[in-house]
């Protein structure tokens, strides 16, 4: 198994991950349930500020439509207010939305790729939630775009990301995701975790600046504004 680690140029899209092969991919998808399973049960602060702090700002409004993209088996979900809300999640895989649909029964959960079109209209929607997935999109831009068009002129796009590249942040994984990696499969752990955070803090930002209007920024666990120094950085802007 190839297990060298991909240098994937930055600010170019769309990125040119190299794919994985059968037995990279049977790791992949064992290792993101794995963690998933492990990071609320042993990471309880970090999944707080991910969660929690889309929940900072909310639209004005006694009732509004909510989009989150990436949304897995809804994690996020069981932090948010769904009785004052239309909410309504993106998920590429069939069996993830199905799992959020069973657990939420109100929610609209469809299938699709974000950097695609999204199947709603012009306008749609008052509020975008993000919660650690642009860090993993080779045609950023794209999605971007989409969020765009998709949300209100004036609606909010709460998106948290991880400080990866950075110094904490690193310290943080070989004592957290990587250790239990390579644990778990005898394994380097640089091949996978570079095919998944294939865009930095610093580019996610910049395209984000060129299309919305930033209105708060925090970082998490400090509240220095160095990526270098935390481990996550939640972002909220309005569009137009």
């Amino acid at each position: 198994m190839d297990t060298s680690v991909p240098n994937l140029p930055r600010f170019v899209w769309p990125k040119m991950v190299p794919p994985l092969d059968a037995e990279q991919t049977e790791i992949s998808n064992d290792f993101m349930r794995h963690w998933h399973e492990v990071l609320p049960k042993k990471y309880g602060a970090i999944e707080k500020f991910n969660h929690g702090y889309p929940l900072r700002f909310l639209p004005d409004l006694p009732h509004f439509r909510t989009l989150e993209l990436g949304a897995g088996i809804g994690a996020h979900l069981a932090f948010e207010d769904l009785s004052r809300q239309d909410y309504h999640c993106i998920e590429l895989r069939q069996n993830m939305a199905d799992a959020i649909m069973e657990r939420f029964p109100q929610v609209t959960a469809a299938v699709g790729d974000c950097q695609r079109h999204l199947p709603y209209e012009d306008g749609f929607f008052d509020r975008v939630v993000v919660v650690h997935v642009l860090e993993h999109l080779p045609d950023l831009p794209a999605c971007l775009d989409e969020v765009k068009r998709v949300l209100k002129p004036g609606g909010l796009f709460s998106v948290v990301l991880p400080c990866d590249p950075g110094l904490a942040y690193e310290v943080a994984r070989k004592i957290s995701a990587e250790r239990i990696f390579k644990a778990r499969y005898k394994l380097p752990y640089g091949w996978l975790i570079r095919r998944e955070h294939i865009n930095s803090p610093e580019e996610i930002l910049q395209l984000m600046g060129e299309r919305f209007s930033e209105i708060d920024r925090s970082y998490f666990p400090l509240k220095i504004p160095v990526a270098n120094f935390n481990l996550c950085i939640g972002t909220t802007c309005r569009n137009g």
